[in-house]
């Protein structure tokens, strides 16, 4: 028998219907009710081969903080990428760029993510 889980995202908005807080759960994962600050969710749809998209974040959300978050979003698709395809040369090409965007903006040496997988 499959085991069907579940992970909730909650969403908490102001009168113009901008994020003010954003909170999640997976308890399978030991996470009840975490708050963060911006998070993005793709899904692929197979029919109509495209993702879908909800980025969301508070609007007290620093752009210092964003872009660290976009940076670490960028390498942890990369990385992703690179375990689903083997596809070396592209890999390098990706990460050349998420050296770029962090030295551009300059954020220091290497951004750690926490993977999910």
């Amino acid at each position: 028998m499959m085991k069907k889980t579940s992970i909730t995202i909650d969403v908490t908005l102001d009168e113009n219907h901008v994020p003010e807080k954003l909170s999640w759960s997976a308890p399978d994962g030991g996470i009840d009710q975490q708050e963060t600050h911006a998070m993005f969710l793709s899904t692929w749809d197979k029919e109509t081969q495209e993702s879908a998209r909800i980025d969301l974040w508070t609007k007290e959300m620093p752009v210092d903080q964003m872009r660290v978050f976009v940076h670490q979003t960028l390498v942890g698709i990369r990385n992703s990428y690179m375990k689903a395809t083997q596809d070396v040369e592209m890999g390098e090409a990706f990460q050349q760029f998420c050296d770029y965007f962090s030295s551009e903006h300059k954020l220091g040496k290497a951004q750690k993510t926490k993977d999910s997988n």
